[in-house]
């Protein structure tokens, strides 16, 4: 089973440059992007994973060889950044369930997604 739920949480990146000047190589840089596959006339597609704890989503490096943070409680894919807060034992919660917290109106939300910070709404 969690094969294929590993699989269904899956997205896709699709930049097409083909009708654009693409993007400076600074500008690519910075956005993690190798210049020369977002420039002029190019066109860049690249597998994803979103993160059951923040709801981002990472590019998915072909060349990665550590294993990618996972979260039993929620049998999902979490990024960098979840997995390190919850190594360190923050609070077990999807993005959903913060969703649905803040919703309801009983709940404010503050600091990082991967380690927010949930009050009680005029507490």
């Amino acid at each position: 089973m969690a094969g294929n739920l590993k699989r269904s949480h899956d997205g896709y990146l699709f930049v097409d440059h083909r009708a654009s000047p693409g993007l400076p190589a600074d500008m690519a840089i910075a956005a993690g992007y190798d210049p020369d596959q977002v420039r002029e006339g190019k066109v860049y597609e690249a597998p994803t994973l979103g993160c059951a704890h923040c709801g981002t989503h990472v590019i998915i490096n072909p060349w990665r060889t550590r294993e990618r943070g996972w979260c039993a409680k929620c049998d999902r894919y979490i990024c960098e950044g979840c997995e390190a807060a919850r190594k360190a034992g923050a609070v077990h919660r999807t993005i959903e369930e913060i969703s649905d917290m803040v919703n309801t109106g009983r709940w404010t939300l503050a600091g990082h997604m991967s380690t927010p910070i949930l009050n009680r709404a005029g507490g």
